[in-house]
């Protein structure tokens, strides 16, 4: 097994596909976007012309920002190209569930991308915790909160590409981001496109893949195969038989009904959110572009028929746009098994994207978890296979931990929830869904606050940061013993006082998302 790693075949186009062709290329085959003389990969992408881009994962993290700059995509061209907008973060409503005890309290919340302030230098929870009835917790540690409610954008049009005042990532929509990474990787960056269907796969004696088959193409042999072929997972599931690990009995969404609806006015407001609204037996996602509106209905298909999940998604269309449109909507319905590959990397093929495992698009960690995936081939990339299970075993290792982390943080929404409108809720808080571990931190957090101590691996996706937006936002109870000290609580109230000064200033400057999308689309914004 001496051998070089030289040839790397891609199978399946889509945001995983490109993405991972344009790292690789990017990190691999040229120096600041200059493709080189002679690339040191052969880099090839085989994508059947008749697979159409599921594109409901239409939200990314700001990670997205950095992924972008990698590949060498400006930010100007991404967002005309891809019709998208600004995401600051995720808007929950209707999930806390009103009860006798929380009822004075708003039944929504935002967990935003911006990290609490000061967070290097001081953990704000334990002193916001004795003024919860008088600010939202999210509203006194961070000014993306109230600047997200008012629809302002998270930067200027005078701030650099890939900068923020406020941390954001983006709504695309995800054919034409597909598109414009495909134009960018074949034309700059050097990547072969082979649009064909793959028709037999051929092995070496050990367990390797060797080569592919195609209709049109002949046969394609490479070093390393990268499975980008969606639920179907051709190479890593059905060919070399990595079973799939299920999570329907922690997280029970399976199905979900996808509609696209033109705004009612041309000049309608961008949300700065994600809105993702509770219903009986699941949530319905609202995302804002600028030419549209993409919502769907996530639901289990064990509690609700797919008629009663029409009909619920018909009634909130109503609210925004009127009877006549929402009942001359049409759905896709859309089927998933929510769950994780065993290993993402197997011999000489990983998986990457719906190929290694989907679950429900709840904070949509789908995209983030190909730009890490690829980000970790890219940068651990063997250069030869007599070391590539080495590496395979570094990287399935911190896979399970992220789908681990996955799972629990969406579990989390589930299990603060207090609604009581149908079984599938009970059924979410009862112990025996939800993960040991998580039982263990929800104890833990009864009496301290969520930090980075509570996370027992590094590279994590979600920051103790996350957990406690998302506990409090829900009306967690962490009772804490004992006072702060003094020197602490002045310093806490000094970066109280910050947030709110600087909550102020960024209301006089800052623009609408739809005004600074039009603002960019005259004048571009400066590039770095």
């Amino acid at each position: 097994m001496d051998n070089p790693i030289r040839s790397l075949v891609i199978v399946g186009g889509g945001a995983a596909g490109w993405i991972t062709a344009g790292l690789l290329a990017a990190e691999h085959n040229a120096d600041q976007g200059v493709l080189a003389a002679i690339p040191k990969l052969t880099i090839s992408l085989i994508e059947s012309p008749d697979v159409p881009i599921i594109g409901v994962g239409e939200g990314t993290w700001p990670s997205m920002r950095l992924t972008l700059q990698k590949i060498g995509i400006g930010e100007t061209e991404f967002l005309l190209c891809c019709d998208a907008s600004f995401k600051q973060g995720s808007k929950f409503i209707h999930w806390r569930g009103q009860t006798a005890a929380n009822r004075s309290f708003p039944d929504s919340y935002i967990h935003p991308f911006s990290l609490p302030i000061g967070q290097q230098e001081l953990n704000l929870c334990p002193f916001w915790l004795p003024h919860q009835q008088d600010v939202a917790f999210a509203d006194a540690v961070c000014q993306q909160f109230q600047l997200a409610e008012l629809g302002l954008a998270p930067k200027q049009i005078s701030t650099a590409e890939y900068s923020f005042i406020n941390n954001y990532g983006y709504h695309l929509n995800a054919g034409k981001f597909s598109q414009l990474l495909q134009k960018h990787v074949t034309e700059k960056l050097g990547v072969r496109y082979i649009a064909d269907h793959v028709t037999a796969i051929h092995s070496q004696q050990n367990g390797d893949i060797a080569s592919l088959s195609t209709k049109s193409h002949g046969e394609i042999s490479g070093d390393l195969f990268i499975d980008c072929s969606g639920s179907r997972s051709m190479l890593l599931g059905e060919h070399l038989q990595v079973p799939m690990i299920s999570q329907q009995q922690v997280l029970f969404n399976d199905s979900a009904l996808a509609v696209q609806m033109p705004y009612p006015t041309a000049d309608a407001a961008i949300a700065s959110c994600t809105h993702a609204t509770a219903q009986s037996c699941g949530w319905i996602w609202d995302i804002g572009l600028p030419t549209r509106r993409g919502i769907g209905h996530v639901y289990s298909s064990a509690h609700l028929s797919d008629d009663a999940a029409e009909q619920q998604l018909r009634r909130y269309l109503t609210a925004d746009f009127g009877a006549s449109a929402a009942s001359s909507a049409e759905f896709r319905k859309l089927s998933f098994a929510p769950g994780h590959r065993a290993l993402c990397w197997k011999n000489n093929c990983i998986a990457i994207g719906m190929a290694a495992g989907f679950i429900e698009p709840l904070e949509a960690s789908a995209l983030a978890l190909v730009e890490w995936t690829a980000k970790a081939l890219s940068s651990q990339l063997p250069a030869n296979r007599a070391v590539m299970d080495i590496v395979a075993a570094r990287v399935n290792k911190v896979f399970l931990q992220h789908w681990q982390q996955i799972v629990e943080f969406l579990k989390l929404h589930y299990v603060l929830s207090q609604r009581a409108d149908d079984d599938y809720w009970y059924e979410h808080r009862e112990s025996s869904s939800i993960p040991t571990s998580l039982q263990d931190a929800l104890q833990l957090w009864r009496y301290q606050v969520p930090s980075a101590m509570d996370i027992s691996h590094s590279d994590v996706l979600f920051p103790a940061a996350s957990y406690q937006y998302v506990l409090y936002g829900m009306g967690f109870q962490t009772q804490l013993s004992g006072s702060q000290k003094p020197s602490l609580q002045r310093k806490a109230q000094q970066l109280f006082n910050e947030n709110i000064q600087r909550i102020q200033t960024l209301k006089q400057v800052l623009d609408d998302n739809r005004s600074l999308l039009q603002k960019i689309r005259q004048h571009g914004l400066p590039t770095i």
